[in-house]
């Protein structure tokens, strides 16, 4: 869903002029702007060879929950996925700016309660000792889906009635998926006084 939205966001804005989708299998979309590079495994990057090169930006939108996973397949996923996919782009790439879409309430010390707030914070931490030209951690708690997009997660079809009720009583706590996209091309153009984003940075970067 999130991939699907931000993906939209680029192909809209006037501020991007390429976009490559690194993906197990086609988006199945067409557009002057979008190319696609296939990876099967997104744990081996022996033969991705130049593909790489020559980007602004990286938005990192791959994302698993940890509801029903063990701890160690979780961690495998988040962790070792991600600074897998950010080592290889760094050796090949390091002056990109790298957007990494985390989550509210991840714990930057890496000792709190929550198993998957660690993980988040761990990654979180070695992102930032890649070497990127600038690293941006994005911390989104509810997201309102784009309209007419097809991936959006089933608690958004069936619950989606709440969420202008939740805009109200939980302004720091949900933002639109738009607002996340958008937010994500306006830091790579204008930077940020921080490096992690909340929902409330989110929403200031995006207008």
């Amino acid at each position: 869903m999130v991939g699907e939205g931000v993906l939209h966001e680029c192909l809209l804005s006037t501020d991007v002029d390429e976009v490559l989708v690194v993906t197990r299998r086609p988006a199945g979309l067409v557009h002057p702007k979008l190319s696609e590079y296939l990876l099967n495994d997104f744990f081996d990057f022996s033969a991705v060879g130049t593909v790489f090169d020559d980007f602004d930006a990286c938005f990192f939108c791959l994302g698993v929950s940890s509801v029903g996973m063990k701890k160690e397949v979780y961690e495998k996923m988040t962790y070792g996925l991600t600074v897998g996919f950010a080592k290889a782009l760094a050796n090949s790439s390091p002056g990109v700016t790298f957007c990494y879409i985390s989550g509210a309430g991840t714990d930057s010390t890496e000792k709190g309660r929550l198993h998957w707030a660690r993980v988040k914070g761990k990654t979180e931490n070695e992102l930032q000792r890649l070497g990127f030209r600038q690293t941006f951690l994005f911390r989104p708690g509810i997201l309102k889906p784009t309209k007419g997009l097809k991936n959006a997660l089933g608690f958004y079809k069936w619950m989606g009635w709440l969420l202008p009720v939740m805009e109200i009583l939980l302004p720091n706590s949900i933002c639109s998926l738009t607002q996340l996209g958008q937010a994500m091309i306006h830091v790579v153009a204008r930077g940020y006084q921080k490096n992690i984003l909340e929902v409330k940075d989110i929403k200031k970067l995006s207008e």
